[in-house]
């Protein structure tokens, strides 16, 4: 009897539960499989590359969806792998909740061969999921000795002495015959300077302005294609187009190389056990293409790109072309090492329409593309033989160009023609076109931001419109900096890598983007160029880093190489990635001890040359202030970010298990901050240096301040921003990043806020009203050789996220494994709702809050394999409404109420 009624019991239990909206076991799926964080990638270099996954649970109202185990294979066939085998590497079932990231240790890989996998898991109850689609990557050349190409280029040589370049964009072919049409074809393309590949006339990838950007003293990266589909039995032309774009960067000028496009590429053409391989060398035939750089590549004169139609070949690609009178290929031998791209390349995207076309007085036609960019543009053109079209581009509507950037089109005897970028792209907003007779029509002129291709992360969206602006402009503006594997400063300038910099632009575009393989090359670049210095363009070897990467070129600080610790560490924290430390540990290591040589009694003093020790950068009114100085305030904001270095460079060493050096970074840290504090602090008004919000935040986040002074430090903080500054910034790029970064860390929404909410100068808000439509370089409108296309005050990017939407990383956990949602504690007059969704390493995370009549209701997602702390702000834990079950409250923190949830769907009220 009593059994009867413990199963009557079970089975009502169970009959509630399967009528219940929320259940905790209804399985999950397996999404988004991704290698080295790229999807089905071509040609990695990496012969442990790491696997991973987003689970998502098959019904939205489950709870508690985990992964306990899981299972990977990997095969050297597609048909293996369907058949549930792993001849490469079965991993069996791992008990495990990892999803991210997983080494690969399977058999040895080789070179130049396509791998396959998919990964099975197990979830909360121990049901398994089925497996994923196949997926797949293709190895790279793992070895100097699988390289049997030769570098081949043109003859002709730039001319240093010219203002613009004299040498023509070359074309190279090869013709060759196959017996069948192949099974597979690869082939690997390497160039200093940009490069397209052709294959029967037929353009291959989506690809332009390749390969991404590398350090041209010691490397040149690879891009990998297939080609196969594109190759028939029969004759069959591989033709290569050359720019020559980053052959004339100075600082890649080497003795070993001339100053002209170069090349090297290979394919081995497979077909059943036969294999031919299609390699550069002296074979090929060359001749200069229709088009040539306009400019010499240096800061001022990027210049763009002349066509002229006169020149044009048809047909010049294609296998029925007579290439017999073209000349032989050279052939070079560069010291440069060769390396896969590992990582997306750029591609053409987001179309710009032309907003208005004014006619001026002397003839020419002024077009307005409504939008700041940097890009390629399509014109049409139409005209007698000979004549020369120019395309003249400017930042500023008064102005007809800025930095030299400039296109032309000469006329052939069609009349008629259509301009279009190849191997250069432009920046500005106004094109005043030159030399046609006829005004254009709107229809005429196309535009198209150009940018490397990773994947946004993010939607956003609040109740204040500026603050919409803002970050909507901030993302616009990333977007246009982020060409060719890593971050210019201003793409019409300079378009140099600079680190201080990057402390404006990294956690935004950690935030906002999906950037793990983009900053991982970026951070290569570093290591390539350890040892160059910046100013003088000479290797010394050691530990200095020069001040931008992978350029080796412009001026900065300590903090601008220091990004070579604080890079690595926010890329770790986001996605859990060991391997971005270990790789870079070296670089670190030796940057510090450089440092260490010119630590005096624990203080860090001025080195290098007049633009070697630069501390806070662009700050309002610099330029009249003078920003290159030696003011006491500048040693010690360096002195404080080498502290900041110190600290972050020891949390690194810990997670490395590399105690000793953990240890003596730690005690130098904690030594120099006791220095720094007699030195710099004034008791009397609790400030460091001269109580700018710079150098305050600076002292702050490097946790310089004593334990008993902190608070005070903070509250003279707030009143520098709110009281002396009337709720502005005052602080440049690094300063600014610094400040942010801090109050971030410190949950100060509302001191954000105010400097966000401004719209006098110097403010994003005075950007607003003067028509801006990218985040400018300096706070003033219109200083001479001052861009408005720049990376410089980028840092609320990352704020809206995880600030206002409240997505905040836990920093007890890393790669969002377990993260907190914190909405911020603003007035409802101030802002009353925001929401946002974050494409995390674990999955998408959702927030959206609205605050209406002293009420406030948030509806959180929490991705299946992870958990979130929600800081609800509601102090009395009575009040909460959470009716999932899942739930629970875990403590009481000032205005917060914490609640800990698993995985699901919740909405929460007071």
């Amino acid at each position: 009897m009593k059994n009867t009624k413990i199963n009557s019991i079970l089975i009502l239990l169970i009959f509630f539960l399967l009528q219940s909206p929320y259940t905790l076991a209804q399985g999950i799926d397996i999404k988004n499989t991704q290698c080295e964080y790229l999807d089905n990638p071509l040609g990695l270099q990496e012969k442990e590359p790491r696997f991973s996954w987003i689970l998502t649970a098959r019904k939205p109202n489950s709870f508690g969806q985990k992964q306990t185990a899981y299972r990977i294979l990997v095969s050297q066939n597609l048909k293996d792998l369907n058949k549930h085998t792993g001849s490469m590497w079965d991993t069996g079932w791992i008990d495990s909740d990892h999803t991210q990231l997983i080494v690969y240790k399977g058999k040895p890989l080789q070179s130049d061969k396509t791998y396959y996998w998919k990964v099975n898991v197990k979830d909360a109850s121990g049901k398994e999921s089925g497996w994923s689609k196949p997926a797949d990557w293709t190895t790279g050349l793992f070895d100097v000795s699988d390289w049997t190409a030769q570098w081949i280029g043109s003859d002709e040589i730039f001319n240093p002495e010219l203002k613009d370049c004299n040498i023509s964009d070359p074309w190279f072919r090869k013709t060759f015959q196959l017996e069948r049409s192949p099974d597979r074809a690869v082939m690997f393309i390497a160039s200093v300077g940009y490069h397209e590949l052709y294959v029967n006339g037929e353009k291959i990838g989506n690809e332009v302005l390749a390969p991404v950007v590398s350090n041209h003293t010691t490397r040149a990266r690879y891009v990998t294609y297939n080609i196969a589909d594109k190759l028939k039995k029969g004759k069959n032309t591989i033709a290569l187009w050359l720019g020559t774009g980053w052959v004339l960067h100075t600082p890649y000028i080497t003795s070993d190389k001339p100053q002209t496009p170069m090349v090297i590429g290979q394919a081995d053409i497979r077909s059943g056990n036969e294999s031919l391989r299609i390699q550069t060398d002296a074979s090929w035939k060359m001749h200069p293409s229709p088009n040539k750089l306009l400019g010499i590549w240096k800061p001022h004169h990027m210049g763009g790109e002349i066509w002229d139609a006169n020149k044009e070949i048809p047909d010049w690609n294609l296998p029925s072309f007579d290439d017999s009178k073209w000349r032989s290929a050279i052939t070079y031998t560069p010291h440069l090492t060769l390396s896969a791209q590992n990582t997306e390349g750029n591609r053409v995207l987001d179309e710009i329409k032309p907003v208005a076309i004014e006619e001026l007085p002397d003839g020419g036609f002024r077009i307005d593309m409504g939008v700041n960019f940097a890009g390629w543009t399509e014109i049409k053109v139409k005209g007698n033989k000979n004549d020369r079209i120019d395309f003249i581009f400017s930042e500023r509507q008064q102005d007809e160009m800025t930095y030299g950037i400039r296109n032309a089109y000469i006329i052939g005897a069609a009349g008629k023609g259509v301009f279009r970028n190849r191997f250069n792209y432009s920046s500005g907003r106004w094109i005043t076109i030159r030399g046609l007779k006829d005004k254009p029509q709107l229809s005429d002129i196309k535009g198209w931001l150009v940018r490397t291709n990773y994947k946004r992360a993010t939607t956003f969206e609040c109740s204040d419109e500026l603050q919409n602006w803002i970050y909507n402009r901030v993302l616009w503006t990333f977007e246009n900096l982020s060409i060719g594997g890593y971050i210019v400063d201003c793409p019409q300038r300079e378009r140099l890598g600079y680190g201080g910099d990057a402390h404006a632009t990294s956690e935004t575009g950690l935030f906002n983007y999906q950037l793990g393989s983009f900053y991982t090359k970026w951070l290569e670049d570093w290591r390539d160029a350890q040892g160059w210095e910046s100013m003088n363009g000479k290797y010394v070897g050691g530990g200095i880093l020069p001040h931008t990467a992978p350029t080796n070129e412009g001026g900065g600080g300590p903090s601008w190489g220091g990004i070579c610790i604080i890079l690595p560490w926010f890329v770790y924290q986001h996605e859990g990635d060991v391997r971005i430390l270990e790789q870079n540990f070296e670089m670190m290591k030796k940057w510090l001890a450089f440092l260490d040589t010119h630590t005096e009694c624990n203080l860090l003093k001025r080195f290098g040359g007049t633009w070697d020790y630069l501390g806070d950068w662009l700050w309002p009114n610099a330029t009249a202030e003078g920003m290159n100085n030696d003011k006491p305030e500048t040693v010690c904001f360096n002195n404080c970010y080498r502290v900041f270095n110190l600290r972050t460079a020891a949390k690194i060493a810990r997670v490395l298990g590399k105690y000793q050096d953990a240890e003596q970074w730690e005690k130098q840290a904690g030594a120099s901050s006791r220095i720094i504090h007699a030195a710099y602090f004034d008791r009397a008004n609790n400030i460091y240096a001269n109580g700018s919000m710079s150098y305050m935040a600076a002292a702050l986040l490097a946790d310089v301040p004593p334990a008993e002074v902190r608070e005070k430090v903070m509250k003279r903080l707030e009143h520098e921003i709110l009281n002396v500054r009337k709720g502005h910034i005052h602080a440049g790029i690094t300063g600014g990043a610094l400040l942010f970064k801090l109050l971030r860390e410190e949950g100060r929404d509302d001191l954000i806020y105010s400097m966000t909410s401004q719209t006098a100068y110097p403010s994003w808000g005075y950007m607003k009203a003067n028509d801006a439509t990218t985040i400018w370089e300096m706070w003033e409108k219109d200083l001479p050789g001052h861009s408005l296309l720049h990376s410089s005050y980028l840092f609320p990017g990352a704020w809206y996220i995880d600030g206002i939407a409240g997505i905040r990383r836990n920093p007890e956990d890393v790669g969002f494994k377990s993260f907190i949602i914190r909405p911020p504690l603003l007035e409802e007059s101030q802002m009353n709702r925001a929401n946002a969704s974050f494409d995390s390493p674990v999955g998408k995370i959702e927030s959206a809050w609205k605050r209406e009549n002293g009420h406030f209701s948030l509806r959180v997602t929490v991705p299946v394999n992870s958990k979130a702390f929600v800081y609800f702000p509601e102090k009395d834990s009575s009040k909460i409404n959470e009716g999932s079950g899942y739930s629970k409250i875990v403590d009481v923190v000032g205005e917060y109420t914490i609640l800990e949830v698993p995985s699901g769907n919740y909405v929460i009220k007071n």
